[in-house]
């Protein structure tokens, strides 16, 4: 059995498809919450707190898991949710412009019963952003 990035130990004949790290600290693709988001991460690593969230895709399954540190090394709290394949009704992703439109921003986003999640796709572009979102479906779909 193989460990993954977030810690998710891999069960016999799982592979991962895609693990993405989430960010965690802006609130959108806009460029002034990201700056404010930066802001908030540097104060927060200088008291030494530090949240660390993934989305894990394999061929079997959908885990999300969100850690957060304090003073550095302690892990105060760790949440591993499993996606429930009848729980997902859309996936999907969006674009949206920022620094007046020179930079995109993906999102993919995923809409279930109870809530919506949207994970920024560090430095993808179109063809990225459609393979994550197949992935994820084939990973939720295949059930």
């Amino acid at each position: 059995m193989s460990t993954t990035k977030s810690g998710i130990v891999l069960q016999d004949g799982e592979q991962v498809v895609v693990e993405l790290e989430a960010e965690l600290w802006a609130t959108s693709a806009n460029l002034i919450a990201r700056i404010l988001g930066a802001i908030r991460r540097i104060l927060a690593l200088i008291c030494g707190y530090k949240m660390k969230g993934f989305l894990v895709v394999t061929n079997k399954r959908v885990i999300e898991v969100s850690t957060q540190i304090a003073c550095y090394v302690f892990t105060v709290g760790r949440q591993v949710k499993y996606v429930m394949p009848n729980s997902i009704m859309e996936v999907g992703y969006n674009r949206a412009a920022t620094f007046l439109c020179c930079c995109p921003a993906y999102h993919l986003y995923y809409q279930g019963h109870t809530q919506l999640t949207s994970i920024l796709l560090k430095g993808a572009d179109e063809a990225e952003a459609t393979r994550v979102c197949n992935a994820f479906y084939s990973a939720i779909g295949s059930k």
